[in-house]
């Protein structure tokens, strides 16, 4: 499959929702599940519709989308894939483009997510700073990152 990224525009929202949180129940195990639904809400009613995020995605052969990111200012803010095909250069192409062509440096990781952490340290991210808390004030400590 080539990696055509495109951007997402508000007809994607539903999809970017299942994308997002058929990768996060893969990969956020440590996540309670009234916290998950918590945060898909947030997602779905205040993040998508605000406008905050400039979305990319890319899409398989049969127009399914794959993997999608979410870009604010100089931080990439989200960098979602399907779980079935983690692994296929969908993450990496996605990350690439946010840093190459959209001239992000920053990144805030879970934690607890020690894949995703791999993943950004070896494409020349590293930690610059910790927070106890995430952005809602909920117990997931984050793991800033820059490059």
């Amino acid at each position: 499959m080539a990696h055509k990224i495109i951007l997402v525009s508000e007809k994607d929202y539903p999809e970017i929702l299942t994308v997002w949180e058929a990768s996060v129940r893969a990969t956020h195990h440590f996540l309670a599940e009234e916290d998950l639904l918590f945060y898909k809400a947030a997602i779905r009613d205040t993040y998508l519709p605000s406008g905050m995020l400039r979305l990319f995605c890319i899409r398989e052969d049969n127009g399914d989308m794959a993997g999608f990111t979410g870009l604010s200012n100089d931080a990439i803010e989200m960098l979602f894939i399907r779980p079935d095909l983690r692994g296929a250069g969908i993450g990496k192409a996605l990350l690439r483009y946010a840093v190459m062509e959209q001239q992000m440096t920053k990144v805030d990781v879970n934690e607890q997510n020690g894949q995703a952490l791999g993943f950004y340290e070896h494409e020349g991210f590293h930690i610059t700073g910790r927070s106890e808390l995430d952005a809602s004030g909920k117990p997931y400590p984050i793991l800033h990152l820059s490059r």
